[in-house]
């Protein structure tokens, strides 16, 4: 039986996050799985995100079943599986310690950077969309499960070096680092959610990771308050992130 390595990546939207499973995704050894609790938290919550029916209609939608699968055999008989999860989705009854066997990281992004981003596909953000809060619980517990602080990487930190904090990432997560990483094919996969004809445009288009960030972007005084009540959430995972 092959031996299976289950990566659960925590992140907020509009954290790289995608760019992320592209790179993860060009291994031969990996599968990649795109956010398999969005339909449970969708139907629990009604939260009027676009293809919200059709995400519902198209996905498993038991929290229970969900946490069956993700800790379940590795598909594809791969030795790893990347899986792509979004904090903010964890709403239902699963939590940190109904997924064993996983090993827990997180991607974490500047607050004002991700509010400015998600602000464009959006009609409203709230400062639970960004998840930051259920990031630091689930850092917390996985802190005191393993007795160190898991992995914590953040986007601007891959934007400036993608070789090296990507083979740091690869070296805290216990696997090989592959070059392979770096590059991908442009387009759409079938390991994509329903919802990437939405979503997905600027990484369908790319081949690679992008440059770094520029500078701060300007905020509405209401998206400042937002990025301002997830700030502190940041900061905290911030100080435990590869390369400090």
């Amino acid at each position: 039986m092959t031996r299976c390595i289950r990566i659960a990546m925590w992140s907020g939207p509009r954290n790289l996050s995608t760019a992320m499973m592209r790179s993860f995704g060009s291994r031969r050894d990996t599968f990649v799985t795109d956010e398999p609790f969005y339909g449970a938290y969708l139907k629990a919550t009604g939260d009027p995100q676009p293809m919200a029916e059709a995400v519902i209609a198209d996905m498993d939608c038991d929290w229970a079943s969900v946490a069956r699968t993700m800790t379940g055999p590795c598909p594809a008989e791969k030795p790893v599986w990347y899986q792509k999860h979004m904090a903010h989705h964890m709403v239902g009854l699963i939590a940190h310690h109904d997924l064993p066997g996983l090993r827990h990281a997180f991607l974490i992004r500047d607050p004002a950077r991700v509010v400015a981003s998600y602000a464009a596909k959006r009609v409203a953000v709230r400062p639970e969309h960004l998840g930051t809060a259920k990031q630091v619980e689930f850092f917390d517990r996985e802190a005191d499960r393993i007795g160190h602080a898991p992995p914590v990487i953040d986007s601007a930190d891959i934007l400036r070096d993608p070789p090296a904090m990507l083979a740091k990432l690869c070296t805290a997560l216990g696997i090989g680092w592959d070059p392979a990483m770096l590059r991908w094919e442009a387009g759409l996969r079938d390991t994509d959610g329903i919802w990437a004809s939405h979503w997905y445009d600027a990484v369908a288009g790319s081949t690679g990771f992008g440059a770094p960030e520029g500078a701060a972007p300007e905020l509405t005084a209401e998206a400042r308050a937002v990025a301002d009540a997830c700030r502190s959430d940041y900061e905290y995972l911030a100080g435990h992130r590869i390369g400090t």
